[in-house]
């Protein structure tokens, strides 16, 4: 697991190996056990390591190929890289380290872009071919790893963080007006837009190449296809093919020449993936985060899951260790926050950074339970809000309605009115709609919406938690691994009917999800069916009490933090007119929707989440 960097000008200058060295360093959190350079005339890679398979010197990048045809700089983990090199050998390739780099190099010498039809794993990586002179640029097909990239005039220049990109003089940091917009719409990126102006990042599942000449692509080479099959097997033999697939999932990435530990919180997920791995992993370590709920109410009552953790810690008998967050815990890591996570995107995100901070004090290689709720059926509240529509635009229409999550469009010209004439061509909407863009809008079931609706999580919601994973696990150079992202699991998940994953289809209900009141709780009471297959067949590995709990996020209480032990705090960065994001925004309109909050009237905690971030990214980026 590592950091790249890269630098192609495009017009012929020789590289600078003085820039170059100023990007990777950048990020040298990402690798803190050593660096390494290449540079042929106007293209330059760099490389930040962090040792995890053949800790060797053999593994120092960037890597070449026997004949110095091919370059690499990579960042990842490749799961079947065994299996892959036993072919590649077969083909007479010859190896020189026990790393997956190197099978990554190979294979892509040997079958080009086609390699990546192969690879089972996370990764994000750039290949120079000498012989013609270009440039390869892959994501892994659920965007695991990122990877962003920049075009300022002659110079490409793409990097594992937007911070490496921020190095090279050529760039000239701005805000991406329309990227703003999208995010204060969703709490996220649905396009490859971030709030950099002219800074994107490689969608998930795709490729591109970058020469002198010019820039081809993104090319997508994989895609989520959820669909309701044909004909329906018997539920037994689902419930064995799952339990099969996870334990040959764990089993594939427990493999590391360093210790591994896992997430452990009161859910399904994680505990699934403990269980799998104490299994064969003695004295496994495991990390849970809590939340001080003394100043907690409703359904916030119920957000620290360390009771359940630690029984479940005692059933799989791992080494545990754990920590509980406070008010202040927020604000105190707030600028260092935004600092690793360049972007803000889904969530409350600062709780994952603590518990990758506790981590990364025993263990360089973490399990995390990502893509668990995405392939599943996770969130069965959100799937209900569209599953009877007239049509595909009927769905689009509700499904978008539910995910205007932090400022609805009735109110969207007055909050931006600064930028307003910047981004009034804009229909989020639009943004919404497509994602769908190359996926089957035949829709005639309740079934096929849901699938939409699971198709619509993993492009969107997912690959923000992925990413936000990535930042702040690799802030302290702690990789995260998540098993449920194995290709067979996924390839399972995606053709596994729907009555397998949602037990109360036939209901059509909705909910607020900002409202943390009676009615919240009586709704997640009345659809906690999520999950179907998954909870049978982890049964026979996990405690029934945690089998059959409720679903239950990551989240800190800041519904009441914010209007009480943090209050000072939010009023201090948003109620003051001089705050750096009234450049964008209208000071009126927040403030108002901000003291709504701290009133007591509405719940506005995504919304408040989104301003302390957007705050401290200005403060942090735009100087």
């Amino acid at each position: 697991m590592c950091g790249i960097v890269g630098i192609i000008n495009r017009n012929g200058d020789p590289v600078s190996s003085v820039v170059l060295n100023k990007m990777t360093d950048a990020m040298t959190h990402r690798g803190p056990d050593g660096e390494g350079f290449y540079t042929d005339r106007f293209m330059g890679l760099g490389h930040r390591r962090l040792s995890i398979i053949d800790l060797s010197s053999a593994g120092h990048q960037p890597m070449t190929t026997l004949d110095r045809r091919y370059v690499i700089s990579y960042n990842g983990e490749l799961y079947n890289f065994q299996e892959l090199r036993i072919e590649l050998e077969s083909l007479g390739h010859r190896f020189h380290s026990r790393t997956d780099t190197e099978v990554v190099l190979y294979a892509y010498a040997q079958w080009k872009e086609k390699a990546l039809d192969r690879f089972n794993g996370m990764f994000a990586f750039a290949v120079w071919d000498t012989q013609k002179e270009e440039l390869f640029l892959a994501r892994d097909r659920y965007g695991i790893k990122p990877l962003y990239y920049s075009e300022c005039g002659n110079v490409f220049l793409f990097g594992s963080e937007i911070k490496a990109i921020l190095q090279h003089p050529a760039y000239d940091v701005g805000l991406d007006k329309e990227g703003l917009l999208e995010y204060f719409t969703f709490q996220n990126f649905f396009t490859d837009r971030t709030l950099f102006q002219d800074v994107r990042i490689l969608p998930a599942g795709t490729h591109m190449s970058v020469s002198q000449s010019c820039v081809k692509g993104p090319y997508q080479y994989w895609d989520f296809n959820f669909f309701e099959p044909d004909t329906t097997k018997d539920e037994q033999a689902y419930e064995e093919e799952l339990d099969r697939l996870l334990r040959q999932a764990v089993s594939r990435q427990i493999v590391s020449d360093v210790e591994i530990g896992s997430y452990l919180s009161g859910g399904i997920d994680s505990g699934t993936l403990t269980a799998l791995a104490a299994i064969q992993l003695p004295y496994l370590k495991t990390f849970t985060c809590g939340f001080d709920l003394h100043s907690a109410s409703g359904i916030e009552l119920s957000f620290d899951e360390r009771e359940k953790a630690e029984f479940m810690s005692y059933t799989f008998k791992t080494e545990h260790y754990e920590m509980v967050l406070k008010a202040g815990d927020m604000e105190r890591v707030m600028p260092q926050l935004a600092w690793h996570i360049e972007e803000p995107r889904v969530g409350q995100s600062y709780p994952s950074f603590y518990a990758a901070q506790l981590a990364s004090k025993f263990v360089k290689v973490v399990l995390s339970g990502g893509g668990g709720d995405e392939l599943f059926g996770g969130y069965p509240w959100r799937y209900y809000r569209a599953i009877v529509n007239n049509d595909f635009e009927h769905y689009i229409d509700q499904y978008y309605g539910y995910w205007q999550r932090i400022i609805p469009n009735t109110v969207i010209r007055e909050t931006f009115k600064p930028i307003w004439p910047d981004v009034e061509h804009v229909w989020t909407r639009d943004v919404f709609r497509d994602v769908f863009s190359h996926h089957a809008s035949q829709l005639t079931r309740p079934e096929d919406y849901i699938n939409h609706s699971l198709y619509f999580e993993a492009k969107t919601f997912l690959h923000g938690l992925l990413v936000v994973e990535d930042k702040l696990s690799m802030a302290h150079g702690l990789e995260t691994r998540v098993p449920f992202l194995d290709n067979d699991l996924v390839d399972f998940s995606m053709r596994l009917p729907v009555q397998f994953k949602l037990a109360k289809l036939k209901e059509t209900v909705r909910i607020n999800e900002n409202d943390p009141g009676l009615k919240q709780a009586k709704y997640y009471r009345r659809t906690n069916d999520g999950k179907v297959l998954l909870r049978k067949a982890m049964s026979r590995h996990i405690p029934s009490e945690i089998v059959e709990s409720e679903k239950q996020g990551f989240s800190a209480p800041d519904a009441s933090w914010f209007k009480g032990e943090s209050i000072k705090y939010v009023r201090e960065l948003l109620l003051n007119p001089h705050a750096k994001l009234y450049t964008y925004l209208d000071a009126k309109v927040i403030e108002d929707l901000v003291t709504e909050h701290l009133e007591g009237r509405q719940n506005r905690r995504l919304l408040i989440w989104s301003l302390l971030s957007m705050e401290h990214w200005c403060r942090t980026f735009l100087r």
